[in-house]
């Protein structure tokens, strides 16, 4: 990745997304403190690590998932460093397998583009069709990093605010698992 801006603590000037835009609007609503930068297109967590130095902290990693009959779905948040196996989730829910839910969808019910998935997405799932799954380890964490619905603008908030503060208030208290 090549350019990774300044850290900011204001929103964008224009907004790509709906999404973005509702973002930040909670934050403010909220008066919730945030630090961002915007940077090159960043999709896969190699792309992180200059966001994250810039900002000191560490990005999570989010997935969207479904089982086999898209009947059911999980955004599921872990650390970046973790290798993602659709057993061990699987195992620790206690459901058969789960894969990746089509891109479509992502979209469809997330307002996101591949790389962009983010907790914030959760805001646009009003009939609460996806469950948030968080892996214990995220709360070790004091600051969470996530993008703001792009995969050119990430932000560095308090984990205790997302956890329980802005994923209840959404209606989406998450489950929270070891794995």
């Amino acid at each position: 990745m090549s350019f990774v801006s300044e850290v900011k603590n204001t929103a964008p000037g224009t907004f790509k997304t709906t999404l973005q835009k509702r973002v930040y609007q909670t934050l403010q609503a909220a008066q919730v403190p945030f630090e961002r930068v915007d940077c090159a297109e960043a999709i896969t967590m190699e792309d992180c690590i200059r966001i994250d130095q810039q900002l000191n902290m560490k990005t999570v990693k989010t997935l969207f998932l479904c089982n086999r009959q898209q009947t059911d779905f999980y955004l599921f948040i872990t650390t970046a460093d973790k290798p993602f196996k659709t057993k061990d989730l699987s195992s620790a829910l206690g459901i058969s397998r789960v894969s990746f839910a089509p891109v479509e969808l992502l979209d469809q019910m997330l307002g996101t583009s591949v790389g962009a998935a983010t907790v914030f997405g959760i805001m646009l799932d009003t009939e609460n069709k996806i469950k948030v799954i968080v892996d214990q380890d995220i709360l070790l964490e004091e600051w969470y990093g996530c993008s703001d619905g792009t995969t050119t603008s990430y932000m560095k908030i308090r984990t205790d605010w997302v956890i329980h503060d802005f994923l209840i208030s959404a209606g989406h208290p998450p489950k929270i698992i070891q794995i």
